[in-house]
């Protein structure tokens, strides 16, 4: 229990520099140098101020200078990267007690990463229905990265490692027709680019799961809201939230819900 609470916490921090970096790119603003400060006022944050979630119940969702209203996307974007860092760390094996290989570590270093970069891509999109480049090449450079280092350490094979840039490939074909034959309605094209990071980091079948996941979820979701009134048939919604949380539960459950499946269609 203890390296879960630890692995919450240190998922808080990166959580906080997280949102840090989503308002920054924005901006055009430096996230490694420049210090954080309140949006509104220009306030520049204490150590206090900085402290994941606390911070927040501390100063009763209010900037200590200004008194505005802070966001809940902060702490809300902390508490999510902490759960998802932890179901990560569960996912892949991981106790206090156990003993692990340096590929393993090498594994969960690799996945918190490449899931930093999707929360980034979460957050943008879902603000500004947009998903920038810059996050989707990276991603793709270190997934491209750890395939290479996984090859070259033995634990995939080229026939193992062709289905998963197949993945990437054929996912990205189908948005990419999507988005072409709607003209871009159906489908923005930053989606078509996250879909073959999305197969590089799942490979095959996962990635099927994935984009069942988040079809099923996007459709669920635009059904409430349109009931709502929130949203109209015709509403842009952003797509990429939905796919990157469709890509955390197939990296989860997805051999569980492919194995599941191949042995019903079996019987």
């Amino acid at each position: 229990m203890i390296d879960f609470i630890f692995v919450f916490v240190l998922g808080l921090f990166i959580g906080s520099f997280l949102n840090c970096v989503s308002c920054r790119v924005f901006l055009e603003e430096d996230f490694v140098i420049k210090n954080s400060y309140c949006p509104n006022c220009k306030h520049r944050l204490s150590a206090l101020e900085l402290i994941p979630v606390f911070s927040f119940l501390l100063l009763g969702g209010r900037c200590s200078h200004c008194k505005n209203k802070i966001s809940w996307q902060y702490p809300l974007v902390e508490i999510a990267t902490g759960l998802v860092f932890v179901a990560i760390y569960w996912s892949l094996g991981f106790n206090l007690l156990g003993t692990f290989t340096s590929y393993q570590v090498w594994s969960l270093i690799y996945y918190w990463t490449i899931f930093s970069f999707l929360i980034i891509a979460f957050i943008y999109d879902a603000r500004h229905y947009i998903i920038p480049d810059r996050i989707t090449f990276f991603g793709t450079i270190i997934s491209l990265g750890w395939i290479a280092f996984s090859f070259y350490s033995n634990i995939l094979s080229m026939e193992n490692i062709l289905p998963i840039i197949y993945s990437g490939v054929f996912a990205s074909l189908f948005f990419f027709c999507l988005w072409f034959f709607s003209r871009g309605k159906a489908m923005g094209f930053g989606d078509v680019k996250l879909v073959f990071l999305l197969g590089l980091i799942l490979g095959f079948p996962n990635i099927i799961v994935a984009l069942f996941f988040a079809f099923t979820l996007g459709a669920f979701i635009g059904i409430l809201l349109i009931a709502k009134g929130e949203k109209k048939m015709k509403s842009q919604v952003p797509f990429g939230p939905y796919l990157i949380a469709g890509t955390l539960f197939a990296l989860i459950y997805g051999s569980d819900i492919v194995n599941w499946y191949w042995s019903f269609s079996l019987k």
